[in-house]
């Protein structure tokens, strides 16, 4: 047994830090070592156990401690020790209380964990008796669960640019670094599903050829399989079941997943991409009251979590996994904040979107926009330039939020979404709205002084269908997740153009392409921030699955055989991969990206109008036709400068109803001459880069179609 030599710390901190040069207050002198902190407010002793390489465990009780953080420097520790706590105290499952010290603990700040975790009965601090009661365990569960790592970070970010866009700017590319690269041609066999596949100049020159600004990771951070899926053999393939909060996840590694994450951070950075990664601050992989002791419930259960306060003391559940992370305590505001503040320095994070975001505003159980963790973030200088976006809702009584967040976060918009896909499939009475929505949702943020791009538009996330099962499936088809089919979205507001499922019918395809087109081009000429999921832009399909988060396979993974195959449906999608580039590359392009203010209306500001609503005849809409249920056609016309004296516009042309549908042009109130030229046509499967004029008044738009138009001066022309 090793001897080792342990001093206290004159300014003890949480987590473990390597100390090349600490100075010995009581010896005078300077020595090399780690410095451990764990904050535990009911604690009764704390040891520290370090492990061998093969191994061997040896425990050091820590004698300090101060503002509840048991500390310790020991001496001659180097990075890369394996180490864990144990945590004694009472145990009175009743009254929330749950110290064993039979179970080993990983460090709430660890930034590295080594070994899988290991479902077993050793894992639980109790064992169930005949009667049904629960008996204290003196099982050891070292063997079953990961350990913290001492590290140290060095790494090279020598001439990296971070991409700085605004929100507005934000062209956002949701995807997962595993399903992403693993059935990828061009990615080799060692390097699938992880952060180096990402690295691969095959992807990042595709990544740039979509013109995104930023991707948005599914979760990167240390994650376990929850023990029901274990048990089928399946796994938590979206990985939202949280072990420690600053651990990369291992699994997405070749050797080191700190080097390698930043490798591929360092790559999006050189490639003119932002990284958003997606945080879970909502629970943890310890699930409900009868779950598993693996660090924060075993270290400080009342503090971490919320809990109902009655007898007996039970988790409660806004989270849907089991338990809640309990957001207004000091304990966890530090946590989570030490841990945004890690992410954005350590690793070069250009933003968060937080998972079940209400869950982080509680206060008394009740969500506050003033709540003490977003008055945290509100202030922080280091978060002050990253994006900071919210899933507006949990499974609280009072968990729907949207529209509620502080004013610097941008939300997920689902009422956009629903909106959208429920005007396009054809849904009477969803025409006021859609025209709301596409101008960035003022209804819901302008009345606290917000702007568009807090409001972040999608039709499609990792959370649902893809967009081509949108238009191919009535029902979801989640047999596969072995559930019963009972999981997932029901209400999907999807239309399968009349038939379930894949088929060879040509005229179904082709009402499917140019469904899809129209989605995602009203998705593009949104008013506000826009999100993407990885695949949609070539239709991708998980066969009908609404909630892949357990297909670890084919149907969770892109599909990216089109590259190569020849065919129908491969030349279909690379068709519509070609339409989705040039749309996005057309939004960048346009006058009004980046900008970032409310449309103003004739009737808002007779001078200074931006947006002007008018009927298939040209003529203004009229608030008999607003109110007609079953309309489905309209004309925008969106002028480029507040200015509209030269008359210079683009006219949009939506039609959603099953009819061809015939628009006459709107004539201009200046006497300047102007030319038209055709955009895009939703029903045809491309942009129009090369200018082509229109001469007449009159135009024909297809069923389930947009037709864009540039109306510009000939004055504004030349220039």
């Amino acid at each position: 047994m090793v001897s080792f030599s342990i001093h206290p710390v004159t300014d003890p901190i949480q987590g473990a830090h390597y100390r090349s040069a600490f100075y010995l207050e009581s010896q005078q002198r300077s020595a090399s070592g780690v410095q451990f902190g764990l904050k535990s407010t009911q604690a009764t002793k704390v040891e520290l156990c370090l492990f061998d390489q093969h191994g061997g465990e040896q425990h050091i009780t820590i004698p300090w401690c101060d503002n509840h953080i048991w500390h310790v420097f020991v001496e001659g520790i180097q990075p890369g020790q394996h180490y864990g706590y144990r945590v004694h105290g009472p145990w009175n499952p009743a009254q929330g209380l749950r110290f064993n010290p039979a179970k080993l603990l990983f460090d709430p700040y660890a930034q590295k964990l080594a070994g899988q975790l290991q479902w077993s009965k050793e894992l639980y601090d109790y064992e169930v008796g005949e009667n049904g009661q629960w008996c204290h365990s003196r099982c050891d569960s070292a063997a079953y669960v990961p350990k913290s790592v001492v590290i140290t970070h060095q790494f090279d970010w020598s001439n990296e640019t971070r991409p700085n866009y605004k929100m507005a700017e934000s062209v956002i590319y949701e995807l997962s670094v595993r399903g992403f690269t693993m059935m990828h041609p061009d990615v080799p066999e060692p390097l699938k599903g992880t952060y180096l596949g990402m690295c691969q100049p095959e992807i990042m020159n595709y990544l740039k050829s979509l013109n995104i600004t930023a991707v948005e990771l599914l979760p990167i951070t240390s994650q376990v399989t929850e023990q029901r899926l274990a048990k089928k053999g399946m796994k938590n393939y979206w990985g939202y079941n949280p072990l420690a909060f600053m651990a990369p996840e291992d699994s997405l590694a070749v050797n080191d997943p700190i080097v390698e994450l930043k490798t591929m951070i360092k790559c999006f950075h050189e490639a003119g991409i932002e990284v958003i990664i997606d945080v879970v601050y909502n629970h943890t992989a310890e699930s409900g009251t009868d779950g598993p002791l693996l660090s924060y419930r075993g270290i400080d259960n009342l503090s971490y979590y919320l809990v109902d306060n009655k007898a007996p003391v039970i988790s409660i559940n806004h989270s849907g996994c089991g338990n809640t992370i309990r957001a207004e305590h000091p304990m966890v505001i530090q946590l989570i904040m030490d841990s945004l503040r890690y992410w954005v320095e350590e690793y070069h994070i250009d933003g968060f979107r937080f998972d079940l975001a209400p869950i982080l505003g509680r206060r008394h159980l009740s969500f506050d926009t003033y709540s003490a963790l977003f008055q945290a973030v509100e202030q922080d200088p280091i978060l002050k330039s990253v994006k900071i976006i919210a899933e507006p809702w949990d499974l609280a009584a009072d968990g729907y939020q949207l529209g509620n967040f502080p004013d610097r976060w941008s939300e997920w918009n689902d009422r956009f979404r629903d909106c959208i896909r429920a005007f396009w499939r054809g849904e009477h009475g969803q025409l006021s709205q859609m025209t709301e929505r596409l101008c960035g949702s003022a209804d819901i943020f302008r009345q606290r002084g917000r702007k568009p791009s807090s409001s972040v538009n999608y039709i499609c996330s990792h959370d649902g269908f893809t967009l081509h099962d949108l238009v191919s499936y009535r029902e979801k088809k989640n047999a596969a997740n072995d559930e019963k089919n009972q999981d997932g979205d029901s209400h999907n507001l999807s239309w399968n153009c009349g038939h379930e499922g894949e088929t060879d019918d040509q005229e179904i395809n082709l009402l499917r392409e140019r469904y899809k087109r129209s989605l995602l081009a009203t998705l593009l000429l949104s008013n506000g921030a826009v999100m993407l999921q990885a695949g949609d832009e070539f239709g991708n399909s998980q066969q009908g699955n609404n909630n892949a988060y357990c297909q670890d396979n084919e149907i969770g993974w892109l599909d990216w055989s089109w590259l190569s195959n020849e065919g129908e449906k491969s030349d279909r999608n690379k068709k519509f991969q070609q339409f989705t580039v040039s749309l996005i590359e057309a939004r960048r392009k346009g006058e009004r990206f980046g900008q970032d203010h409310f449309l103003k209306g004739i009737e808002e500001d007779h001078e200074n109008y931006e947006v002007l609503w008018r009927n298939q005849s040209g003529q203004l809409m009229t608030v008999d036709e607003w109110a007609n249920p079953s309309r489905q056609v309209v004309c925008l016309q969106w002028f480029n400068t507040q200015k509209t004296s030269c008359g210079c516009s683009y006219l949009i042309l939506f039609n959603a109803s099953l009819q061809q549908q015939d628009f006459t042009l709107p004539l201009t109130n200046t006497s300047k001459e102007r030319q038209r030229y055709l955009v895009m046509n939703t029903a045809t499967d491309g942009i129009f880069k090369k200018k082509q004029r229109l001469n007449n008044t009159d135009i024909l738009v297809e069923q389930h179609s947009i037709v864009m138009l540039k109306e510009i001066c000939t004055c504004c022309e030349k220039k």
